[in-house]
């Protein structure tokens, strides 16, 4: 009786194992950038990374961390910044400030936590702040994290994230 049991508990598991694993993937069937699109709260991001030439990268298998500035983010930027770094000419700077906000890997809210710093895809370091339930990634606090991608993790900051000047 007990082996009919334990393998109708070892079937039950795989059977529930599955279902999360679909629902799971279901969640983060959309690449970073097509996650943020769907959102509705990136589009100037979408435009910047349109301008930058680095929507196809973003499309790519990754895993990248994106920390996602929003609209309201961009619109805090000091008045005609975000027209300047939208032209063509300007494309260099934009490029360096967006590989700001992108980390290399999938880095989910409970190990951002346990982190000081990070290296971006930029080259620069990040500081990573906790206080409480607070996560600051330099001056940006992050607002929401862990929105799966199939290809990496966005977490939301109410800041853009400006690099250090060479």
């Amino acid at each position: 009786m007990m082996f009919g049991f334990g393998r109708l508990a070892a079937v039950a598991a795989t059977v529930i194992s599955i279902a999360v694993g679909s629902a799971s993937a279901y969640a983060a069937e959309k690449d970073i950038v097509d996650t943020a699109v769907a959102a509705g709260q990136f589009k100037t991001l979408a435009a910047a990374l349109t301008a930058a030439g680095l929507v196809d990268t973003l499309k790519g298998p990754g895993p990248f961390t994106v920390f996602a500035p929003t609209d309201a983010a961009f619109a805090n930027l000091p008045a005609g910044t975000l027209d300047t770094l939208l032209k063509p000419e300007s494309k260099a700077k934009l490029t360096a400030i967006l590989t700001y906000h992108v980390v290399a890997g999938k880095v989910m809210a409970a190990d951002v936590v346990k982190l000081k710093e990070a290296t971006t895809v930029n080259g620069a370091m990040v500081a990573v702040k906790v206080d409480g339930g607070t996560v600051m990634i330099n001056n940006a606090k992050v607002t929401t994290a862990d929105i799966a991608a199939s290809n990496g993790v966005i977490h939301v900051i109410d800041t853009v994230l400006l690099p250090p000047a060479n």
